[in-house]
């Protein structure tokens, strides 16, 4: 697998993660094909990333079944 130089994207906290700090996930926009998802509470740790398409899928089955 290679490597995906992050160290200049911008991450933004999850709509669904709540402002007193439980939750916390962030995504990283403007890449065409990935989309990196980390702990905002502990970005050291690491990051996952998804095909953009398998990401719509997730996000999708998850707003079905939240509602």
């Amino acid at each position: 697998m290679r490597a995906i130089d992050l160290s200049s994207v911008s991450w933004r906290k999850s709509s669904y993660s709540n402002s007193s700090g439980g939750e916390c996930l962030e995504v990283a926009d403007h890449h065409p094909s990935l989309v990196p998802v980390r702990d905002s509470k502990d970005p050291a740790r690491g990051v996952l990333a998804f095909g953009a398409e398998a990401w719509g899928r997730f996000v999708g089955a998850y707003r079905s079944t939240s509602m």
